[in-house]
């Protein structure tokens, strides 16, 4: 058991960033993870939303709310000293501060086994679905199937979720497997484009730009606007990629526009 090493700052005028670490690495996203369900168990009325990134968990709060609320508190107790230039992130520092100074990180137990359920997401790599496919292979110097591979080799956490609702970021990729992004990006990319950009590879949610090298597509709904959680990973799920054809491509998709109607 060890104290949580953290520093805060506002994120304009109705956030406040939470900095637990500064690289990326399995040990950083297990504190993120542990973090955000603490603040969970303790949220404060006037927080809209919580956010967890790579090494950072931001909260976005409703600023009046916080403000009349902390004023009310202050003046009830008589503590009128200083109120006036008080500003809503000021009291929600101090409320963080005050939860995270007393909060001691489980750090006894091996991170292995901490993370989410695995998940297995299944990918048409063949032509058509991947567009970037055999351009990632002559980059490499290998062949098309041994990309492949490659990439259904790992189990991938979620590290964050963003550019675009439940887009996944997500880690552990084979090095050999790093390309660079186009130099040029797409103005439209095909929902459940899977992709690689550098030294991490994810999925396009829904049609979108982008600039990742496109080796493959899911027909699965990774973001439903309709469904409670809307986004099918979450931080610290755990993802696989199974290879399917094309037949078993459209039989899903099919699957999927008939399971909404």
């Amino acid at each position: 058991m060890t104290k949580l090493p953290y520093e805060c700052y506002p994120l304009g005028d109705s956030a406040i960033v939470i900095r637990l670490g500064e690289d990326i690495s399995a040990a950083n996203l297990h504190k993120v993870r542990q973090v955000v369900n603490y603040l969970e168990n303790n949220w404060k009325d006037g927080f809209i939303e919580l956010v967890a990134a790579f090494t950072t968990i931001t909260i976005y709060y409703d600023a009046f709310r916080i403000y009349n609320y902390s004023s009310g508190a202050v003046l009830k107790s008589g503590q009128m000293l200083g109120h006036a230039d008080r500003l809503p992130y000021d009291y929600v520092l101090i409320y963080i501060e005050q939860l995270l100074d007393a909060y001691v990180v489980d750090d006894s137990e091996e991170l292995t086994g901490k993370l989410g359920a695995i998940i297995e997401i299944p990918v048409c790599y063949e032509e058509g679905f991947g567009p970037d496919l055999a351009e990632v292979a002559d980059y490499h110097r290998v062949s098309s199937d041994e990309i492949v591979s490659w990439h259904t080799a790992r189990v991938y956490p979620v590290y964050m979720i963003g550019f675009a609702p439940g887009f996944p970021y997500l880690g552990g990729m084979d090095e050999r497997l790093a390309t660079p992004r186009k130099s040029v990006p797409r103005t439209q990319i095909p929902a459940g484009s899977v992709g690689i950009g550098g030294a991490q590879t994810g999925i396009y949610p829904f049609e979108t730009p982008g600039g990742w090298q496109l080796i493959g597509r899911t027909p699965l709904r990774l973001f439903r606007p309709d469904i409670v959680p809307p986004s099918l990973l979450q931080v610290g799920d755990q993802v696989r990629f199974v290879t399917i054809t094309s037949e078993q491509f459209h039989a899903l998709e099919e699957g999927n526009a008939s399971h909404e109607l």
